[in-house]
């Protein structure tokens, strides 16, 4: 239970009210390695309370060593995506409610103005995106040497999205704090433990190991496509399924994931689109209409394949194939999250069989192959696997192979 790590009562009833029952495993690693002062390197599944993990004891240090002047944020929270921010600073609002601890949260794409009371008030917890938050450091308009905690959240993601110097620039800006954590879903690769070796005293590293109940239950296959077209009708055949209760479909462009939304709205089935260049409201309003089920499919790229916390999603679809192995993952892990079942479902064309390979490889499962009768493809994926490039063979090799026919002939 959660009285067992020594949280104050207020926070004790905000866990409540939140509807948490009993602490997940990355909450039991965590909460006693951060009250305890420690550096954290932690890694955890999508969908395992993450969130609480860090936003918990970072609330209880601001309630054991309370503020005593006005001024800037203690505790920075830096997130990859504008939507993971404003789910953050949510949680944190839910988890603090009790108690007169003020969160705030800065991201790109809304008007500057907005922004406005965060930095001129006191504010204890900060939610920011990197690119954001630096404009402001640069301007003088944030002092971040009044930071004691900083966490990192999905700091994969933030490398993998190039956001390594202004991560940099801030953390030494922030080289005054007391206690860094940081938070990945994967550490494969040399990125994160190396820039963690770089950002981190002496951490404490902590990987969870989901039950049962936590992890997700993921039944993923894949369709193969002759075409785009072909893509476009499996995809729309799957979407009028009485089981799609609420979807996100997954496009690499933002000029497909417009393409798919209109032809989808043509066969009369509603949908809500996101992509990296929306305005912030109209972002927002897209996310709203899927969470409170006036739309049950979402269009969206890769934005959106983290950050994205919406509740019972049945099915991911993936109308294109990540470009890479730990992006698929990422996508998938929109569904099936909290110990829910999930559908994940690839259309797969055959150019795509490379990347297919590598998904399988990394998740260390090959995806069932299924067949929808009316809608067979007309290429066939062994054919399409065996058939070897044609290599064009140099003079030298060709008068080798003239020479060893010419040898077999004399010897009949």
């Amino acid at each position: 239970m959660f009285e067992q790590f020594d949280l104050d009562s207020e926070l004790l009833g905000g866990i409540n009210n939140a509807g948490y029952t009993k602490p997940t495993s990355i909450q039991s690693l965590v909460l006693p390695a951060a009250m305890a002062g420690k550096d954290v390197l932690a890694s955890a599944p999508t969908g395992t309370g993450k969130t609480a993990a860090f936003i918990l004891p970072v609330a209880q240090h601001l309630l054991d060593y309370p503020r005593t002047k006005p001024g800037f944020p203690r505790v920075l929270i830096l997130s990859p995506t504008r939507e993971l921010a404003l789910q953050i600073h949510e949680q944190s609002e839910n988890l603090t409610a009790l108690t007169k601890i003020k969160s705030g949260v800065i991201t790109g794409g809304v008007n500057y103005g907005s922004h406005k009371e965060i930095l001129n008030e006191t504010t204890d917890i900060l939610i920011a995106t990197p690119g954001r938050l630096l404009e402001y450091i640069e301007n003088e308009q944030f002092d971040a040497r009044e930071i004691e905690i900083l966490v990192l959240d999905e700091a994969d993601r933030m490398l993998d999205m190039g956001f390594a110097e202004t991560i940099n620039r801030i953390i030494a800006e922030a080289r005054w704090r007391k206690q860094t954590m940081l938070f990945s879903a994967t550490l494969e690769g040399a990125g994160v433990v190396k820039f963690s070796k770089e950002i981190l005293n002496d951490p404490i590293f902590l990987e969870s190991n989901p039950s049962r109940k936590e992890k997700a239950k993921i039944h993923q296959w894949l369709h193969l496509a002759d075409d785009k077209d072909h893509k476009f009708a499996l995809l729309a055949h799957l979407l009028k399924q009485e089981e799609i209760k609420r979807a996100v479909v997954f496009a690499n462009k933002r000029e497909t994931v417009q393409y798919l939304s209109g032809k989808l709205y043509a066969e009369d089935i509603p949908c809500a689109w996101l992509e990296g260049k929306m305005a912030q409201d109209k972002r927002n309003k897209a996310v709203e209409r899927l969470r409170n089920a006036q739309i049950n499919v979402l269009v969206a790229t890769d934005v959106a394949a983290r950050g994205l916390d919406i509740d019972d999603i049945t099915h991911v679809i993936n109308f294109d194939m990540p470009r890479k192995a730990d992006i698929y993952v990422h996508r998938i892990g929109r569904t099936g999250r909290a110990g829910n079942k999930g559908t994940a479902i690839s259309l797969v064309e055959a150019h795509d069989m490379a990347v297919v390979a590598k998904i399988e490889r990394y998740i260390g499962d090959k995806l069932p192959r299924r067949v929808i009768e009316d809608l067979r493809p007309k290429y066939k994926e062994a054919k399409v696997a065996l058939k070897k490039p044609k290599v064009k063979k140099s003079k030298a090799q060709m008068k080798a192979k003239a020479k060893k026919q010419a040898k077999r002939s004399a010897k009949r």
